[in-house]
This record gives structure tokens, C-alpha cells and sequence, in this order.
């Protein structure tokens, strides 16, 4: 192909054909024409970036592995301009730039980039704005992918935490029933022995022992196991029926109440009564199990929705507080399964910031997660606070874990740096966090040694909301 018609075929092309001639032709004497067939790579991840790719025909792409397998995020067709550019600091692909169709290429060495900068003034301008919009491409792909990956990361945990408490519903309810049908039964013999008006008000004392709430001290195993021995014993003396023992040990009924029922009550009477009492304590008890588990399961689906900030579209004031408990709904399973400690500690009537909820959400949960990665599986301790600080909502994210080395502490803000197994980390976390903290005006720093690590995140402080979030007023 001749140097006047590569001039012409930029003269047609999408991103320059609009500069003058006689800079299409200064690109076309310092550019070199490449072909590359269907599938090659034109350039391998992690390959020093050396020359700027102007896309004459055909389709390249570049996929990048993140730990779940090579993915497209950006494609370029005729008419476009890829590889290095002009001021970009990017000096390596983060993965494979491949032909997805025979391409052809005019590449410019980017030791020409100065001199292409003084005499191509229109070009220069052209590029720089395909870079702009490459950086906010690439940043709303690497949130995207980051929140993806934190979505899978969180969906285990948050199914187990969903699990315990609606197979508690499933049991309860399948309980309920059977109870229900015992209790009934329990009426109507209570009824056929006819209690005097006396009768039945002692009765009804002890009754509203039962039915009052329940003890706040939960039993253990063995407590249960000699209350339970201590109320046979108490049926067998007084010849009552001792397949109520259960029942009535479970419930907040105690022996002393129950030792007036004898002294006013035959022994159907007593069986009756026992039986009755007996049957409406345990229905009290599912009840009571299944409105625990239930507001479990909306507590768990209301912070869900708080931490993703689902009606979000503009900014707005957020509560940090709130978004700080949030996100440690979402990583109580990850602290249960290593037995870590983690705190919470928010001053009080602390204000609120304007922004963005559902982002300062994925900062606190990439700081606190990697926290829990960091901290040892027995002991580990992570503490989380936040504070006014003058003008400023400062956030803290502390853990005990072995600290980050020096060498690596100026690393950890870099794309896809990262110090986790193949497959267990990006390393966009960071990266991200701090683009979404600078995003909202503030700042990102750590402190490190050996047995402690502080993440500070200091925020402007917001003009004050006049309105809860919608949905706040719901939260248990």
C-alpha cells in the first residue's frame, strides 16, 4: 500500500480524518502498517505498551483474567485508536490485546509521541480524548468487575446467614401446626373438668408465668438437662402426667408457681391443667422462634438493600454509621468462620456526607474484608469507627494482623498489584477504594506495623439531610 493511500485511509478514519492533510501524512511517514490474522495476539498481558494502534480495518479486542477466567472488557473496531497514547501513564496491557478479525494497523512508536505532540496539534487533542474516554471506561468496567466479584464473595456467606433462620421459620412452622392441634385438645379436656371461679384464678397466675417473656439468659445444654430432671421429679411426686416435663422446663415457669396446683386441684384436674399449660407454653415458645428468625431474615434483606443503595441515582446524604452496619451484616459468616472479633464503635449524632451510599459501601467492605483476610484464624480482632473530625467524617478500619511490609505499602493503591494466591485477588480492590474516596473529595491513608494496621478514610462532611434514606423507617 502506497503512502497516498494510507494518507487517504486516514483521511476516512473515525478518530483523525478530521485533521489537516498534512498531519495524516507526518503520522503516515512515522507510522508502520501491520496485519494481523483472525485470533493472533497483537499484544500479551503484561507487555511493555511500545507503540499507539490506529485501527484501519478489522477488530481486536483485549480480555483480561481476574480470577474467574479471561473476560472482554473493551473492544475496538475501524476507526479507533488503541495501545499507547499521548501523556497516558499506563506502560503495560493488563491482558490480551487479540484480532477478532483479520486487522489491519498503522502503529506509531511512542518514541515519536514528542515530536507528533509539537507538529500535530489537532491529532494530539483527538487522542487525548480517546484516552479520556478509555480511563472512565476502563475505572466503570473495574467497578463493575470488582462488584461482581464482591457479590460472589459475599452470596455463600450471606446464604448461610439466610439459611439458619429460614430453616428456623420451616421448622417452627411445621411445629406450629402440630401444637396447635395439641393445644386445642388441651382446651377442651381443661373444659370437661370444670375449674371453680377460685381454681381457675390460680391457674391463670400460674399461666401468665408461662406466657410471660422469656428468661433473657439462655440455658445451656446441661442447665436445661437438670431443670428438666427437676421438673419430672415434680410431676412423679405429685402422681401428674410426666410428659409435660419438657414443656414446662422450657418455658420461664417455675416449680415454686407450680406448687399451689396441687393443693386446689384433683388429679384429672391436675393432668388437665399441666397439660394445658404445658401445650400453651410451647406454642408460645415457636411463636416466639419463628418472630425471631423472621425479623432475622428482614434484618439480613434490609441491609442488603441498604448496602447496595438500590434507588440510587444522584448523590445524596448518606449515614456512614448506617453503611458501616451495613457492610457488617455482610461479612458476618467471613468473621464466624475465623472466629475473628469485630467491633463497630460510631459517635453519636455524627453527620452525614453528600454522595454516593452504594460506593462508600464497596469501600468499607473492600477495607473490612481485606481486614478479615489479613487478621490470623483464631484471635484475630478487627476494629472499626467512625468519628467528626472538624470539618471531616473520619473512618478507621484497624486489624491485628502481621502488618504490611514497607516495600510493599507503596504498591497497594496500584491496579492489579496484589499479594493474595493466583485467583483469590484482583488487585483492584484498593485501587478502586481510592478512586472511589477521591471521587468523593476525600482521602485514603495507612499506617502499618507488625500485630496492627490502620486504614483511614477522612470524608467531607455533607450539608445535613432533612429526610431519613427511604426505607430507613422499615429497619428493625
Amino acid at each position: 500500500m502506497t503512502e497516498q493511500q494510507l494518507v487517504d485511509r486516514l483521511a476516512a478514519h473515525r478518530t483523525l480524518g478530521a485533521a489537516p492533510r498534512d498531519q495524516l501524512e507526518w503520522i503516515v511517514r512515522h507510522g508502520e502498517l501491520h496485519r494481523f490474522a483472525a485470533d493472533q495476539i497483537v499484544v500479551a498481558a503484561n507487555h511493555p505498551l511500545q507503540y499507539m494502534w490506529i485501527i484501519l480495518s478489522g477488530r481486536m479486542s483485549i480480555r483480561v483474567d481476574r480470577g474467574a477466567g479471561p473476560r472482554k472488557v473493551m473492544e475496538w473496531g475501524a476507526g479507533d485508536v488503541s495501545g499507547m497514547l499521548p501523556y497516558s501513564r499506563a506502560r503495560t496491557t493488563p491482558g490480551d490485546s487479540r484480532a477478532d478479525e483479520p486487522l489491519d494497523i498503522l502503529a506509531v512508536h511512542r518514541d515519536h509521541f514528542p515530536a507528533m505532540i509539537r507538529e500535530c496539534h489537532e491529532i494530539t487533542a483527538a487522542l487525548v480524548h480517546t484516552m479520556i474516554d478509555r480511563a472512565r471506561h476502563f475505572t466503570s468496567t473495574d467497578l463493575h468487575d470488582e462488584k461482581m466479584i464482591s457479590l460472589g464473595r459475599l452470596s455463600a456467606g450471606l446464604a448461610h446467614e439466610l439459611n439458619n433462620p429460614a430453616s428456623a421459620l420451616a421448622r417452627g412452622a411445621k411445629a406450629l401446626a402440630d401444637s396447635l392441634v395439641e393445644m386445642e385438645a388441651a382446651a377442651l379436656a381443661l373444659g370437661a373438668v370444670r375449674l371453680s371461679g377460685e381454681q381457675r384464678h390460680i391457674v391463670d397466675g400460674v399461666r401468665d408465668r408461662c406466657l410471660a417473656e422469656r428468661t433473657k439468659t439462655v440455658r445451656g445444654p446441661l442447665e436445661q438437662a437438670d431443670r428438666e430432671d427437676e421438673f419430672t421429679a415434680w410431676l412423679d411426686r405429685h402422681g401428674a402426667d410426666a410428659a409435660t416435663g419438657e414443656s414446662l422446663a422450657e418455658s420461664a415457669v417455675s416449680l415454686d408457681s407450680l406448687d399451689r396446683l396441687p393443693a386446689v386441684l384433683d388429679r384429672p384436674a391436675l393432668d388437665a391443667t399441666l397439660r394445658w399449660l404445658a401445650a400453651g407454653c410451647a406454642t408460645r415458645a415457636l411463636v416466639t422462634q419463628i418472630e425471631s428468625a423472621a425479623i432475622r431474615i428482614h434484618t439480613i434483606v434490609a441491609a442488603v438493600k441498604g448496602f447496595t443503595y438500590m434507588d440510587e441515582a444522584v448523590p445524596m446524604p448518606v449515614d456512614i454509621g448506617l453503611g458501616l452496619s451495613d457492610t457488617l451484616t455482610m461479612v458476618q459468616n467471613k468473621a464466624k468462620r475465623k472466629s475473628a472479633s469485630i467491633s463497630l464503635d460510631v459517635e453519636p449524632g455524627m453527620p452525614k456526607i453528600q454522595g454516593y451510599g452504594g460506593e462508600l459501601n464497596q469501600v468499607w467492605l473492600n477495607l473490612v474484608d481485606n481486614a478479615l483476610d489479613a487478621i490470623p484464624d483464631d484471635g484475630g480482632r478487627v476494629e472499626i469507627s467512625a468519628s467528626r473530625q472538624d470539618s471531616t467524617v473520619l473512618v478507621r478500619v484497624v486489624d491485628n494482623g502481621p502488618g504490611i511490609p514497607e516495600e510493599t505499602r507503596e504498591k497497594i493503591f496500584d491496579p492489579f498489584f496484589t499479594t493474595k494466591p493466583q485467583g483469590q485477588g484482583t488487585g483492584l480492590g484498593l485501587d478502586i477504594t481510592r478512586r472511589l474516596v477521591r471521587k468523593h473529595d476525600g482521602v485514603i491513608e495507612v499506617q502499618s506495623r507488625p500485630g496492627r494496621t490502620e486504614f483511614r478514610v477522612m470524608l467531607p462532611i455533607g450539608p445535613e439531610a432533612s429526610h431519613p434514606r427511604k426505607g430507613d423507617a422499615a429497619r428493625p
